[in-house]
C-alpha cells in the first residue's frame, strides 16, 4: 500500500435499502485504484427501513465502520458523527442515493493534495433535480454566500473534501444545528470547488421534502448569521419612526383642514397604534437579542448520540466470520 495520505469517506443513511448494495459497489473499485489507504464510514441515521441491516452485512469489508445512531438526527449531526471516528488525514462526505458520483472522489483528492486546500467544495454541473429543488438551492446559495461571505457557487453538494484539522474543528464546536459546509468555511483557510457530475437518484425516494429544506434553511440562518433578531429590531424602528410621522402628518392636516379630514379623529388611533407596535416589535427584537445570545452559550444538549458501532474488528483478528462485532463509541475511540 502506497504512503500517501489516508482518505475516509463519510456517508449518512437515512432510508437508503436500495441503493446500498451498489454504493459499496461503486465505491470500492474507485478506492482501491487509488492505493492509498481508506476507510468507509456508513452512517445510519435511525432508517426504519432494513438499511441497518444491510450496512451490518458490509462490514466483512475490513474497510467498512458502521454507525448507528439512537434516532433520526439530520443529515449533518450523522455527518458529524461519523467525523467523530475518522481516521483518514482527507476525509469526503458524500450522499448515499449515488446522486455524487464516487467515481468523483479521485479528484477532489488530486485537486486538496495538489493545491494544499483546507476544503474543496463542489459543483452540480447538469443537476439531475426538480425545477422547484434547483430554485430552492439558488435561493440557499444566495442567501449563504450573504452570510458567509465565502463566494461559493454550490453549497447543497454533500460531495465535498475536508482536511482533518477543519473535521477536528468542527467536531469542538458541539453544534446542535449547524450546516457543514458554510461552517467548515469558519475554520479553512485556503477553500476552492470544482466541477462534478451530477446523476439521478438511484432508487427510493429523496429524504429531503419542502419540511427538511425549510428546516435547512433556517439551521442555516440561525446558526452563522442573527439577521432574524435584527430584522425584528429594525423593523420595529422602523414602524415606530412612520408612526410618529404619521402622526406628525395628521396633526398637521387636522389644524389646517380640521377634524373632517381626519375622520373624526380615526387615523390618529391608527398613528397611535401604529406607534405602540412598532416600539413593542422594538422591545421583542432587543429581547430577542438577549435571548438568542443566552441560547447560544448555555444549551448543552449533545448533537447526535451513537448507539453502536459496527466494524469487522477493531483489534486487526479475523473476525470476517462475525460480521456486525459492534463497540461502544468510547472503546472504538481508545482502541484507535
Amino acid at each position: 500500500m502506497s504512503s500517501q495520505l489516508m482518505v475516509s469517506l463519510v456517508i449518512p443513511v437515512y432510508n437508503e435499502e436500495e441503493n446500498l448494495l451498489l454504493l459499496i459497489e461503486r465505491i470500492n473499485p474507485v478506492m482501491q485504484n487509488m492505493n492509498r489507504p481508506y476507510e468507509i464510514i456508513l452512517v445510519d441515521d435511525g432508517s426504519n427501513d432494513n438499511s441497518l441491516s444491510i450496512l451490518k452485512s458490509l462490514t466483512v469489508w475490513p474497510e467498512v465502520k458502521v454507525i448507528a445512531l439512537v434516532r433520526n438526527y439530520g443529515q449533518h449531526a450523522a455527518i458529524l458523527s461519523g467525523f467523530s471516528i475518522v481516521k483518514g488525514d482527507i476525509i469526503i462526505t458524500l450522499d448515499a442515493d449515488l446522486q455524487n458520483p464516487p467515481e468523483e472522489i479521485p479528484r477532489l483528492v488530486a485537486k486538496m493534495e495538489e493545491g494544499g486546500y483546507d476544503v474543496v467544495g463542489t459543483i452540480r454541473k447538469q443537476r439531475q433535480d426538480s425545477m422547484f429543488r434547483k430554485t430552492a438551492s439558488k435561493l440557499i446559495n444566495m442567501v449563504t454566500r450573504k452570510i458567509t461571505k465565502v463566494g461559493m457557487t454550490d453549497w447543497g453538494c454533500m460531495l465535498r473534501a475536508y482536511r482533518r484539522p477543519v473535521v477536528e474543528r468542527m467536531i469542538v464546536c458541539h453544534e446542535h444545528s449547524t450546516f457543514i459546509p458554510a461552517l467548515a468555511t469558519y475554520f479553512g483557510k485556503h477553500i476552492t470547488e470544482i466541477e462534478v457530475s451530477h446523476d439521478e437518484r438511484s432508487g427510493g425516494i429523496s429524504n429531503y421534502p419542502l419540511r427538511k429544506l425549510i428546516n435547512l434553511q433556517f439551521d442555516l440562518v440561525s446558526s452563522f448569521s442573527d439577521l432574524p433578531l435584527k430584522a425584528l429590531l429594525y423593523g420595529g424602528i422602523g414602524m415606530a419612526v412612520g408612526g410618529i410621522c404619521f402622526g406628525v402628518i395628521l396633526a398637521i392636516a387636522r389644524l389646517l383642514y380640521g377634524a373632517h379630514w381626519a375622520a373624526e379623529g380615526i387615523f390618529t388611533l391608527f398613528a397611535i397604534l401604529f406607534i405602540f407596535i412598532g416600539l413593542q416589535f422594538f422591545a421583542f427584537g432587543i429581547l430577542g437579542e438577549y435571548i438568542g445570545r443566552i441560547y447560544r452559550e448555555v444549551r448543552k444538549r449533545p448533537e447526535y448520540v451513537i448507539d453502536k458501532v459496527y466494524a469487522s474488528d477493531i483489534s486487526g483478528n479475523d473476525q470476517s466470520d462475525k460480521p456486525g462485532i459492534y463497540f461502544s463509541p468510547k472503546s472504538y475511540r481508545d482502541a484507535m
